[in-house]
């Protein structure tokens, strides 16, 4: 969806951009945690994991700590018309 406004001016219209889904949320494989207690973001160890993105920027926010995010994805061959297959990867639903 685009959204056309008005310059100060009031003269040439100007295009916002539309908001679109990132990848991995068209079908809620994308999971938030919060850092595991003692882990580093150089060696991230998941902690306990957040319902929303919303929440997970709350709690970050509220413990001065960082966020993380994480989609898994699998590996599935996928036959598009040719004659040789194409590996292609396709996120894991949330269980």
């Amino acid at each position: 969806m685009e959204t056309t406004t008005q310059d100060a001016l009031g003269e040439q219209p100007v295009s916002a951009p539309s908001r679109r889904k990132k990848r991995g949320q068209e079908n809620g494989a994308l999971r938030f945690f919060l850092p595991k207690a003692g882990s580093s973001p150089g060696k991230p160890e998941l902690g306990q994991e957040m319902a929303s993105e919303g929440e997970a920027l709350i709690e970050a926010f509220k413990s001065g700590q960082p966020f993380y995010t994480l989609t898994a994805w699998k590996a599935v061959p996928e036959v598009n018309g040719g004659s040789s297959p194409v590996i292609v990867k396709q996120a894991l639903a949330r269980t």
